[in-house]
């Protein structure tokens, strides 16, 4: 039987996964370790080598592929890293490095195409559309971020960039963000920009250490008594809903699922929904907008599907 080993890197952690593969997977093992990407390259590449070697230990088993979800893209010509938030991985040969240290092939995809594989073969999309052939998966945190399966695979396009909507332009008079726009939707809608915004009407713009949290935020405008707070949350659903019209209208999937901590926010799934229908060039909108199943394990359980969808 070949188990199925993922690996999802993020900026702060790495964590790892081991599955029987069937219907509803059975975990072996699940190991997660620091990566602490600020220090650099060739730590992060040995913090993945050392969390495999502690999964071996744990299983007593040996891999023969690794799927891995990463935080930015390999591009598909080059093979270079490109548009990690985690920088210290921008144009380096992440696949080919890792197969020489860990002396296996590894399997790479973006965190949100882990994210939407997961929820596809696993999650709710299984559970609710069983034979949605396109998929969009969205993440919505710090960042935003979005994966496409298509027929049960990654799609990643022939830029690798297939389904980053978070990069979009959105707003001109936004925040100039690191991909060199302005006002994308990242810097418009993510968890981040949300709380700056609300910083900038309560503040003037006046500096300050720390931006209110957005759950914060959420709550006071769910108690009706921070018009700001109102104010910052109905500009998010606004935005969301032109930002992704733009998915609709380029690519109009079987079913979006939202991730990350902001797809939380219930108005998301009713009024973000009514956003959609205005701004998407149909006269019928029917496409579902749902919640994830998985939580936190969709990265990485993602990360190991890639295998069985290389």
């Amino acid at each position: 039987m070949e188990y199925l080993w993922g690996i999802d890197l993020g900026g702060t952690k790495v964590e790892g996964i081991i599955l029987k593969p069937g219907e509803s997977p059975e975990t072996i093992a699940r190991i997660r370790i620091p990566s602490d990407a600020y220090k650099g390259y060739e730590h992060v590449t040995g913090q993945v080598a050392k969390l495999v070697e502690m999964m071996k230990a744990e299983s007593g088993l040996k891999p023969e592929k690794i799927g891995m979800g990463t935080p930015g893209i390999a591009d598909t010509i080059t093979g270079k890293m490109k548009n990690c938030n985690s920088q210290c991985l921008n144009g380096r040969f992440l696949k080919q490095d890792l197969q020489k240290l860990l002396n296996t092939e590894v399997v790479i995809a973006n965190d949100a195409n882990c994210f939407a594989l997961a929820e596809t073969r696993y999650g709710i999309v299984k559970e609710k559309m069983p034979h949605a052939r396109v998929v969009f998966g969205v993440i919505m945190g710090t960042g935003v971020g979005g994966g496409l399966v298509i027929d049960g695979k990654v799609w990643n396009g022939l830029q690798g960039i297939a389904g980053e909507w978070g990069h979009n332009a959105l707003d001109d008079k936004g925040e100039l963000c690191y991909c060199g726009k302005s006002g994308c939707v990242e810097k418009t809608i993510s968890g981040e920009a949300t709380e700056a915004y609300y910083h900038k009407l309560t503040t003037n713009g006046a500096t300050r250490a720390n931006h209110l949290p957005l759950q914060e935020i959420w709550a006071r405008h769910l108690s009706g008594t921070d018009k700001n707070a109102t104010l910052t949350i109905e500009r998010m659903i606004v935005m969301f809903g032109k930002a992704i019209s733009m998915v609709i209208n380029i690519l109009d999937p079987d079913v979006i699922v939202l991730g990350g901590g902001m797809g939380n926010i219930d108005l998301l799934y009713s009024a973000g929904v009514e956003e959609i229908k205005k701004n998407a060039f149909t006269d019928r909108f029917s496409t579902p907008v749902l919640k994830p199943m998985l939580g936190d394990s969709a990265g990485v359980f993602g990360a190991a599907t890639l295998i069985q969808s290389d």
